[in-house]
């Protein structure tokens, strides 16, 4: 897509190719260039000045598409000093915001400028596309109905472990981004930490060497322990098992004190919600502990 003006301000074009005034977040190839999608070439294109991470990536995403665009630098060491300047330029101009590869705002620093657009009331406009923590999760063959994702763990151990404690509970597939040198250690923490759980290891999304490979956590730790793959890295793992039946003396006490506050239809579907167990089950044994409690106090 050749733009027949490169250099130009959006100010300087014709009405009908002009963007409105605003923030544009758009989403670039995490790999294969040929995932740019055409909405987004075309704001790229048209844009009047690109925030990047580094302009030697955009410029070839910018040079894929036959354009040239001015760039600003926008990253996680100058962002609090650049911000405002762009914030105010949203006013009269269009602002792209991309990250290096991907959906920007996703473990980077770009919410913090979207918040402050929004608050000083510049249209924020979205152009969706590639991403590689969605992209890793449809290959990793887990559930897909409740996924958390975690981004990048800590560097340290000790903070990385406490991280991973934080999460183990929740019932959901898990989404972490990791580097090639750490992925073992990484992998063997959350073995420790999440118990032997199906995963799935998934890089160079959308490139000519893309691979995911499936396991538990302990053989993926094992298998990438002296041979640290290349590229960039998504960890799958999979929610934790069914959670054991609460003790049905828990359950009869949750019901008693529910009930104290509801009618027993109620109480039943709030011990429900809170226990996973069925709604009818314990409509039932409301009734029985109810018609106990009668019993009790007519004798």
């Amino acid at each position: 897509m050749n733009d027949p003006h490169p250099d130009t301000l959006a100010s300087d074009r014709p009405a009908s190719d002009r963007l409105a005034p605003g923030l544009y977040i758009v989403a670039t190839p995490i790999g294969n260039l040929g995932d740019l999608s055409p909405r987004a070439a075309s704001i790229l294109s048209r844009a009047d000045v690109i925030a990047v991470e580094d302009s030697r990536v955009t410029g070839k995403l910018l040079n894929h598409i036959g354009v040239k665009r001015p760039m600003t630098a926008y990253h996680d060491h100058n962002a609090d000093r650049v911000r405002p300047g762009l914030v105010a330029r949203m006013g009269a101009e269009a602002i792209a915001l991309t990250s290096d590869a991907g959906t920007p705002l996703i473990s980077d620093p770009g919410f913090k400028l979207v918040r402050d657009a929004r608050a000083a009331g510049h249209a924020v406009v979205t152009i969706p596309g590639p991403c590689a923590a969605i992209a890793a999760l449809t290959l990793a063959g887990l559930p897909t109905d409740r996924f958390f994702f975690l981004g990048f763990l800590p560097a340290k151990e000790k903070a990385k472990a406490d991280a991973i404690a934080e999460v183990a509970a929740v019932r959901a597939t898990l989404i972490l981004y990791e580097s090639g040198p750490r992925l073992a250690a990484t992998l063997a923490l959350l073995a420790e930490g999440l118990g032997n759980r199906e995963a799935a290891v998934a890089r160079e999304i959308s490139k000519a060497y893309e691979e995911c490979v499936t396991d538990t956590l302990s053989a993926l730790a094992a298998r990438y322990e002296n041979a640290p793959p290349k590229g960039e890295i998504v960890i799958v793992v999979a929610p934790p098992g069914e959670a054991a039946a609460p003790p049905e003396a828990d359950v009869d006490d949750a019901l008693i004190e529910a009930m104290t506050r509801l009618p027993t239809a109620g109480a039943a579907g709030e011990v429900a919600k809170a226990t996973g167990l069925p709604r009818r089950d314990l409509y039932a044994r409301a009734m029985a502990l109810r018609d106990e409690a009668k019993g009790a106090e007519d004798a």
